[in-house]
This record gives C-alpha cells, structure tokens and sequence, in this order.
C-alpha cells in the first residue's frame, strides 16, 4: 500500500512528503503530471493521493469516487473543482500585502484541520480566483482572498496557500503530518472502497443468478410482519426485497455498506423502493441499541478487520428477542476449491470458531449450515 504523489515534473516526490509519510509508515510512488495510464490497476494498493501537479482527471476522479484520501495543493487544487486547465507546474500569484490566512470555524470539527493552529504568518493566500462546487466547506480563508482551503465530500482538500514548490515550514508539515495519519487510519475503508467501486457498476448482472438462495436465505430470519430488518454489507441491496416481503408494508428495512458507489447502484436497480440505504460503517452503526429486530450479512464478517468489534455492535442494536442471520451463496469447501486452497482450521466460519466469536460478543448460535451450495448461521442474543 502507498501513497500516489502526482508530481508537477518528473522525478521523485520532494524529500519532505516522503518523510513525513514515511513517519506514518506509508511508502510513496510518484507520477508525471497528467500521466493517463495512471498506476496500472487504477486504485489497487492506493491509501492515498496527493496531487502536487495536473493529475489525470480519470484517476483523479476514481479516487473521489472511492472515497480515497486526496490532498491537493496548488496547482492541484484546481482538479478538485474540475478546472483541469491548470499547467503543471504553475503557480498563481501570491498576495504578499494581504494578511496572514486565518482558519474558518468549520476547520475545528474537520477531519483534517481539526486540531490545527493558525497558519504560518509566511503563508500568503493565492490571488486567483476559485469557484467551488456546491456543498464544498471552506477551512481557510482571507479578507479579499477568500477559499484558501476547502474540503469537498468526506475525504479531499485542496490548500491553495501552501504551493508545492516551496520548501515545507512547520505548519505545512503538521497538515502533511495529519494528512498521512489520516491516510493510515483509514487504510482498511480505503482499500475497501477502492475495490467494490470498480466493481459496482456491474455487480448486480454478475450475480443475479444468486438471487433465489438469498430470498431462501433471508426466509430463514422468520422475522414477525412490522418487524425492522437490516441488511449489513448490502452491496446493491439483492437482500431487501425479500426483507420487504417478510416485515410488509409496516416493517422497515435498512440496506448499509462502506461503498457509497454500491449504494448508488442499489439505488439504481430500484432498491429504495423496498427500504432505505445508508453509508455507514458495520462497526460502528448509527443506530439506537436495541432498535433492530433482524440483521442480514452476507458474505461480510469473515472480511473484517475486527469481527469481534463488529459482532459486538451488531448485538447492541440488536433486540433482545432479535435474530441475526449470516451467509453465503457458496459453502467454505467450494470457497477454498475456487481459490486453490485447503480449509483452514482457522477460519472464523468454521464452526467452532464461530461459536466461540458469537459467545463472546453477546451471541448464541442456534442453526448452523455449512453444505455444498451454501453457508448459512443463525445466533440470538445471549439472554
């Protein structure tokens, strides 16, 4: 995993970005300005990207579609709100008579700047004008010289007053300090939604033939008309029809993944017809504790970082008399036979295995299946 430093000429990232992102543990590749190509599996391996020079808008825009931490600084800023005519390796005037830049309120609470002091007196804003998209948040600013640094969706900034062609003052290494810790927290996510945004578009026509076990699956909760069903790891949602005819027209159902590019898709096939869809993170659910009556996961617990953190939660906002069903179209032998692999004792699926996560985070298994064309497993909380 590394980070990509689109430079604004080739060579190697400057001395100070790698550093620091070496400080955080991340290694660095470098690319030409605008270089197409792009690294060759597009956002395989990327944790993050900082963008120095005119970066291909294609992995550019990947990268924002995936949630992937971007940093811009000038001239990159400009790609973030899609003025991809900026030269490489052009910087807009300064303003050395205009004040220092100040921090906007909303740069207390931001992912980034939060935490941040007042930025070096040195740093004078850029002089050019810059027209960001709606919903853009504005981190830094100056009287005359407004948006100085900005935050566009959840994971990329752009700072207009720190140019890449200046050597890095203190301020400008605590934000590139911040920035590369960032990228190291969310590396798990990242990689996440890097891979299923590729894949997203095409997910449902791969496995529509998967269809009727997830309706003989979803079957198996047995949840009671009026019921509230979650659908965890929903990808684009084949469970929440199914889940709608079980709980009927009083019952609510939720469809919840990492992805927002799955959830887009979902949506695309119809799925908001039969529930709602929410982006969220399975180990940490914006839910009320003990507000669902029935969990669907498919596919998703074995993949996790931290199962048992996730399992946890899970029974948190599970009822007391709810139901928690986890699955997969295919048994572990199949698994393992794709893959060209033995079962491994230490699977979390493996029976015993499982039974023991599940009692320790608040389950109990009631049903377990683990036949040729499918896996299936059904817990209660523990009473």
């Amino acid at each position: 995993m590394a980070v990509v430093v689109v430079q604004p000429a080739a060579g190697q990232a400057p001395t100070a970005v790698r550093r620091v992102l070496a400080a955080a543990g991340l290694a660095s590749r470098t690319l030409p300005p605008a270089d197409d190509a792009g690294p060759s599996d597009g956002l395989a391996g990327v944790e993050g990207l900082i963008v120095l020079g005119a970066a291909a808008p294609a992995l550019l825009q990947e990268a924002l579609a995936a949630e992937v931490p971007v940093l811009a600084l000038e001239p990159g800023t400009r790609l973030l709100v899609r003025e991809p005519d900026a030269a490489p390796g052009v910087r807009p005037g300064t303003a050395p008579d205009r004040p220092p830049v100040e921090l906007t309120r909303a740069a207390g609470s931001d992912p980034l700047f939060a935490g941040a002091t007042r930025p070096s007196p040195g740093l004078r804003p850029a002089c050019d004008p810059l027209e960001l998209p709606a919903g853009a948040v504005v981190l830094a600013s100056c009287d005359g010289y407004p948006d100085q640094a900005f935050r566009i969706g959840p994971s990329a900034w752009g700072v207009r007053f720190l140019p890449h062609d200046l050597p890095l003052d203190p301020w400008g290494e605590q934000l590139l300090g911040r920035f590369a810790r960032l990228v190291a927290d969310r590396a798990t996510h990242t990689a996440t939604r890097a891979f299923f945004t590729r894949r997203a578009g095409a997910w449902e026509e791969r496995f529509a033939y998967q269809t009727p076990a997830y309706d003989a699956a979803v079957a198996r909760l047995r949840l009671a008309p009026g019921a509230r069903a979650v659908d965890l790891g929903c990808g684009t949602g084949r469970a929440m029809p199914a889940l709608r005819a079980q709980v009927g027209t009083g019952g609510q159902v939720v469809g919840v993944d990492l992805t927002p590019a799955m959830l887009t898709a979902a949506a695309r096939h119809g799925r908001t017809r039969h529930g709602s869809l929410l982006a969220a993170d399975c180990t940490r659910l914006p839910l009320a504790a003990a507000s669902v009556d029935g969990i669907f996961s498919a596919g998703l617990l074995d993949h996790l970082s931290e199962p048992a953190a996730a399992l946890r939660e899970w029974a948190r906002v599970t009822a007391a008399d709810g139901v928690l069903l986890l699955f997969h179209p295919s048994g572990r032998a199949e698994r393992a036979a794709r893959h060209g692999r033995p079962l491994d004792p230490g699977d979390l699926l493996a029976e015993g295995n499982l039974r023991r996560a599940l009692e320790a985070t608040g389950w109990h298994l009631e049903e377990y299946e683990d036949a040729a064309g499918h896996f299936l497993a059904r817990a209660l909380p523990r009473r």
